[in-house]
């Protein structure tokens, strides 16, 4: 699938800000709102859009920490049943399936220090399957952007 120079302008745009209106990002680029709609159609329909987020300050709903978690298994083949019982954990936000020494690597949101022991020490290492875990507190997010999808020429 190849995208053409107004699709990767639309998607700038709109990963920058997801609420910029058709009409803002058609004259921005230079071409009716019409376009823009129909090729976001195109985008979802092809999969390159999956979806708009809100994002949200944690901190102001009370939860203060970040932190992410090493996760070593037993054996890698264990890694679907894992996932299925980590996906019930509502303050695990993500999880990637890695190389290197954990087999998967999980970012958890939380109330604070107790809290994140409950989750790993209640939840995640009972787990059958999970051997142990390393937890890493972020102290502070610095750089939160979306990836940079126009070439030089557009």
């Amino acid at each position: 699938m190849k995208l053409d120079a107004i699709d990767r302008q639309i998607l700038q745009i709109l990963m920058q800000d997801a609420n910029t209106s058709y009409v803002d990002v058609a004259k921005q680029i230079h071409v009716s709102a019409g376009t823009i709609h129909v090729r976001m159609k195109n985008l979802k329909r092809l999969g390159v859009v999956e979806g708009a987020q809100l994002t949200i300050n944690h901190s102001l709903l009370g939860l203060d920490m970040v932190a992410f978690l090493g996760i070593y298994l037993e054996r890698s083949s264990m890694y679907p049943e894992v996932l299925l019982k980590i996906q019930k954990i509502p303050e695990v936000v993500n999880v990637h399936y890695t190389t290197g020494p954990y087999t998967m690597f999980a970012q958890v949101i939380c109330k604070d220090s107790q809290d994140l022991y409950d989750i790993l020490h209640n939840q995640i290492q009972e787990i059958k399957g999970v051997q142990r875990t390393e937890s890493f507190i972020s102290l502070s997010e610095s750089i939160r952007r979306p990836i940079q999808i126009l070439g030089e020429e557009e």
